[in-house]
C-alpha cells in the first residue's frame, strides 16, 4: 500500500470532527454505519474513529442522496463496486492459459490483417 493511501486509511478523526467536515449529524453517521455503508474503527475507549477515506465515503453518500438515490440503491452501488474490485483481483491472480494466449493472438492477427472485413470494392459472395 502506498504511503498516501496508508495515511488516508488511518482512523484518527472523532465523530465530532467528521460531523463538521461532512455537515452530517451524529445520528446520520451512525445510521450509515448501521446500514454498513461506512466502517469506522473503535479506539481503546470504544469510541468511533474515522479515516479520511471514511469522510470521502460519507460525502459520496450525501451526494448520492442529493441525486435521489435511496440507501438501498447506494448499498447496491457499493456492492457492485466491491464485486468488480474482487473480480479484478481474481483476474490478476490467475495466469493466462495457453488457450487464452492463442485466442488473444488470433484476435490481434485478425484485427491487424483486416481478415474480418472485405477488401474495399470487393463484395462478399457466398459459394453456391
Amino acid at each position: 500500500m502506498k504511503e498516501k493511501e496508508l495515511r488516508r486509511s488511518l482512523a484518527v478523526l472523532p465523530i465530532g470532527t467528521v460531523m463538521k467536515l461532512t455537515s452530517l449529524t451524529a445520528r446520520q453517521i451512525r445510521y450509515y454505519e448501521a446500514q454498513q455503508l461506512v466502517f469506522p474503527e473503535r479506539n481503546e475507549g470504544n469510541r468511533r474513529m474515522y479515516s479520511l477515506n471514511d469522510v470521502d465515503r460519507l460525502l459520496e453518500i450525501k451526494d448520492y442522496l442529493a441525486d435521489g438515490v435511496n440507501v438501498a440503491g447506494i448499498k447496491a452501488i457499493y456492492d457492485q463496486q466491491h464485486q468488480a474490485a474482487q473480480a479484478r483481483e481474481t483476474a490478476q491472480q490467475q495466469p493466462l492459459t495457453d488457450e487464452d494466449v492463442r485466442r488473444i493472438l488470433q484476435d490481434e492477427f485478425i484485427r491487424q490483417g483486416g481478415l474480418g472485413h472485405p477488401a474495399p470494392g470487393m463484395s462478399q459472395q457466398r459459394p453456391l
